[in-house]
């Protein structure tokens, strides 16, 4: 497994990180984690090379960290090296902060934690944490050697980046980097903003919540022809890791084949060439002509006051949009319950306010509303 030094520390990080937001679950519209599923992939993980376990307060409904401290217990706790992140949106003053890390250390079983993070910051979750003293508490957390390196992961554009970046010293950031949001969503200023001020770069949603392990068939094509005897997503997973601030790619595995797909793309690591970039750039370009919704699934958009399940609206519409089978887009549409359908949509815009990739929400909803009232008419018995 490819290594990354930690600032010259000699602390050696691997390329490949695992991310604990979309481990396998019991029932797929439940938050239960299927332990033994998830057990055997971090074990995958850890056996060959994985040493960045990555979790979050509210993951899995609050589950994911109660899971990754029952996995992680057999390991020798200075084998790995684990994160999880503050949710400024639970603390309304210091104490919160407070009883929410500590209820982290219990419920990942640990003593402290290797990498801490000010969760999701935006413009205003950053203004919150500035009022609620997050930085501050958790710099004394630092100090008594419960947090090591101390970061944030990152929602927002460039210009409240380097505002962050400005107010306060930083061990690293989390930001969200792949071949589209290179562009599309300012990752590359991102990354330059960060790059400029020192601060090493963890890469997140690097496949984008899995769009591109299938972006559309004339991508796929494109890759395929390249190199096949390597997977779609693999190009994704060397895009980011190519970059040299980078110093792990999260990925939120979910499958064995994921994971062994993932871990072989990085033993050996090989970076892009630039023919290599040639092939992303055509892929890119076929899949742009694609009506795809740019979600990842993240659900900070969650929950809708009328009830939407935004999420899952816009997963069956992106199959829908690069398949093209109507019959099978309206059957699974109308499988889900009534009450999460697009048609509950009121146009608040609340949504539009958490959304990282910043879909004019409403606007989608009501497009799926049209489409579906058409296929109603076609296929309704």
């Amino acid at each position: 497994m490819e290594k990354r030094n930690y600032k010259n520390t000699g602390l050696q990080v691997s390329l490949l990180g695992m991310g604990c937001m979309r481990l396998p679950k019991i029932d797929p519209d439940k938050d239960d984690i299927d332990y033994e599923k998830a057990q055997e992939i971090i074990d995958y993980a850890y056996s060959h090379g994985v040493n960045y376990f990555d979790t979050a307060y509210g993951y899995h409904g609050g589950k994911s960290e109660l899971f990754v401290g029952e996995a992680m217990k057999k390991y020798p706790r200075d084998s790995f090296f684990l994160a999880s992140k503050m949710p400024i949106w639970c603390a309304e003053k210091p104490e919160d902060v407070e009883r929410i890390f500590n209820e982290q250390l219990k419920k990942c079983q640990t003593e402290y934690f290797d990498f801490y993070l000010f969760h999701s910051q935006n413009a205003a979750n950053f203004e919150k944490c500035q009022k609620v003293g997050v930085y501050e508490f958790l710099s004394k957390m630092k100090a008594e050697g419960k947090i090591r390196y101390l970061g944030f992961s990152f929602h927002d554009k460039p210009e409240v980046l380097r505002h962050i970046c400005d107010t306060y010293q930083w061990d690293f950031a989390q930001i969200q980097l792949n071949y589209l949001d290179w562009e599309m969503q300012d990752a590359k200023q991102q990354y330059e903003i960060l790059t400029e001020h020192g601060i090493p770069v963890i890469i997140m949603e690097p496949v984008r919540g899995g769009v591109l392990a299938n972006p559309c068939e004339a991508s796929n094509e494109v890759f395929k022809a390249a190199r096949p005897d390597k997977s779609v997503a693999s190009w994704a997973i060397r895009y980011a890791a190519t970059l040299p601030n980078v110093l792990t790619v999260l990925s939120g595995m979910s499958s064995m084949e994921q994971v062994a797909d993932n871990v072989s793309t990085m033993t050996p690591f090989e970076p892009l060439t630039d023919k290599d970039y040639q092939v992303i750039e055509e892929a890119v370009d076929l899949y742009k002509k694609k009506d795809t919704v740019p979600c990842t699934g993240c659900r900070y958009c969650m929950d809708c006051p009328f009830g939407v399940d935004i999420p899952k609206m816009f997963s069956i519409y992106n199959k829908y949009a690069v398949q093209k089978d109507e019959e099978d887009y309206w059957e699974e549409y109308h499988a889900q319950p009534e009450s999460e359908w697009a048609d509950k949509c009121q146009a608040c815009g609340a949504c539009m306010e958490q959304c990282p990739q910043h879909i004019q929400i409403p606007d989608k909803m009501s497009m799926i509303r049209e489409l579906m009232s058409g296929l109603d008419q076609k296929f309704s018995k």
